[in-house]
């Protein structure tokens, strides 16, 4: 499934944000493949942030995500920069963005 997600950043925290997404720890990005993510991107426009997420199922990646120890310290530290928390409890699931439309891939050719 993919999921698209808008959160704000703190007035002031674009540039330390931006740093400490150049040096996501390993451990993290291990955890996020292993709870079911196969892609997470991040836009910024001003203070504004849009994800998109590729993963088998939202829901369970949050529950993976929610109680380990990389993550929380990432979070906690994401705090720093972050208006409001990613939400990792069962009704933050439900936080998507609705698909308004989408432009499907073109159908190949014999197919």
């Amino acid at each position: 499934m993919r999921i698209a997600l808008h959160t704000r950043l703190k007035p002031g925290a674009e540039a330390e944000y931006a740093a400490a997404h150049r040096a996501v720890p390993a451990e993290l990005v291990a955890a996020i493949r292993s709870a079911g993510a196969t892609d997470w991107t991040i836009w910024r426009s001003g203070s504004e942030l849009f994800h998109v997420i590729d993963c088998a199922a939202y829901d369970v990646l949050l529950e993976r995500l929610a109680e380990l120890p990389v993550n929380i310290a990432w979070q906690v530290r994401m705090d720093e920069y972050l208006a409001a928390a990613h939400d990792y409890s069962a009704a933050g699931a439900g936080a998507g963005l609705p698909v308004v439309w989408e432009l499907n891939p073109a159908p190949v050719a014999g197919e």
